[in-house]
């Protein structure tokens, strides 16, 4: 795999602090390799002696029925894409749903593709026949589920009689403009929708044995998707609206569906010992923890004392930068918690709350241009975010880069960062800056990374 992910690379450490810029990007790129679906996926399957191995599962291929391939997400493509060298013709049918910038086809698998972060058409489509694919299984027969980030919003199904697509963008869009966390936008998804929550395993025969692999992007760290079954409940997403005065707002299908699952537990979503007896294995191929693992290991490798300060940030974007920015200069200053030269990383998933007219940007870019804020002058300290899918908000960025010289570069160009800040339209200061983070296919989705370089 090429190790080059960040296509810009040249242009955004060739100004400013360019040896902070270059030790953050290289800390960045070796933590992105690390949680590679496609790598991760051929480290975890093979075939020996006609022995089918996934992880501590050994399957004898000659006693395999059939072998289904499902699944969806932004970064599915890549673990589809080592399942299909690895399986071959040994798959008797596949189907996966894909974020519809995906270009590429596989030779034994179906690719469909969909609109993400919005559901549409296309994507409901998907998941009929994922589900038309599910319902195929029988005894003796194995099904992967392939689930990552962005899953939610490309298999789209209604769950309730009466709830239409329409419906489900425009509670899509009010939980994405909330600044409500992912667990709490899934958490209302899960009994809204037909697939989600573990209820795909009601359709699935108990014969058939279910493997899920999956990359977690929720600040939790627990794998979660269609094959897993949900602790949350009716009352939980009918909270989730309430918190966020979402509630009036919703359309009236959705709040009737809801308030009838409270009445009615059938409609609950399934609980773990609903399948206890059943053969599903759900898997974890990588989590922010493991990025994070990756990224301190790099830090190390290149001579820098380094720290996880956490893997579960969250909150509103901008306070997290300037927080964030506000321990770099604690560091810089005081040599607390940790000494010069060092990296800091943080993990998590930060929001953005949107209210009135609105400029272009998402949350990683608006964590370096509040961080740029709180930095300005300093001589030691770089500060990159990035999404690791590679799409931060509705932008071609991952993310970002800024350090001390960023505000002075920013004014002598005639860029209000506070105003980007105050319009969420950092994705036009950061690109005009050359601090925009432009990837390649990552070929994962674990949330947010945060890298804080301290040195000379």
């Amino acid at each position: 795999m090429n190790p080059q992910i960040i296509k810009n690379r040249e242009e955004i450490v060739s100004h400013g602090n360019c040896k902070g810029r270059e030790i953050t990007v290289d800390i960045i790129e070796r933590a992105i390799m690390a949680v590679n679906g496609y790598e991760l996926t051929k480290k975890a399957v093979y075939i020996r002696d006609n022995k089918l191995i996934i992880k501590d599962l050994v399957y004898d291929l000659s006693r395999l029925r059939n072998i289904y391939v499902i699944g969806a997400g932004k970064a599915t493509f890549s673990i589809t894409q080592a399942l299909d060298e690895i399986l071959g013709e040994n798959i008797s049918r596949g189907l996966i749903i894909v974020k519809d910038d995906e270009t590429m086809k596989l030779r034994n698998i179906e690719v469909v593709r969909a609109s993400h972060p919005m559901p549409n058409e296309d994507g409901l489509e998907g998941a009929r026949r994922v589900l038309e694919i599910a319902r195929m299984a029988r005894d003796g027969d194995l099904i992967f589920c392939l689930i990552t980030g962005g899953a939610s919003a490309l298999m789209p199904m209604p769950a309730g009689i009466g709830i239409s697509l329409e419906d489900l963008i425009r509670v899509t869009e009010l939980l994405l403009s909330c600044g409500a966390t992912i667990e709490e936008i899934n958490c209302v998804r899960n009994h809204i929708e037909l697939l989600k929550g573990g209820k795909l395993l009601r359709y699935i025969h108990p014969g058939a044995e279910v493997i899920g692999l999956i990359i977690v992007d929720e600040v939790a760290g627990l794998p979660w998707g269609p094959t897993v079954p949900d602790t949350t409940t009716f009352a939980d997403a009918i909270s989730v609206l309430k918190r966020y005065d979402l509630l009036e707002k919703t359309p009236p299908s959705i709040i009737k569906h809801l308030r009838r699952g409270l009445k009615d537990p059938s409609l609950e979503n399934p609980r773990p010992e609903e399948f206890r007896d059943r053969r599903v294995h759900n898997i974890v191929l990588a989590d922010n923890r493991i990025m994070c693992e990756a990224a301190k290991e790099r830090a190390e490798e290149l001579g820098l004392k380094s720290l996880i300060f956490t893997t579960v940030l969250e909150g509103e974007s901008r306070d997290a930068g300037i927080v964030l920015a506000s321990i770099a200069k604690e560091v810089e200053r005081r040599g607390q918690p940790i000494s010069p030269p060092c990296a800091l990383i943080a993990g998590g998933e930060t929001t953005v709350t949107l209210s009135g007219e609105c400029g272009k940007g998402g949350p990683s870019q608006e964590l370096v241009v509040a961080a740029a804020l709180k930095i300005a002058g300093s001589k030691l300290i770089t500060v990159a975010s990035i999404d690791t899918d590679g799409t931060d908000g509705p932008t071609d960025a991952a993310g970002g880069i800024v350090d001390g010289y960023t505000l002075e570069r920013a004014r002598r160009e005639g860029i209000d960062l506070f105003e980007c800040l105050k319009r969420h339209n950092c994705y036009e200061a950061l690109k005009a800056l050359g601090d925009a983070i432009i990837t390649k296919q990552t070929g994962t989705n674990v949330m947010d990374l945060n890298v804080l370089v301290i040195a000379e």
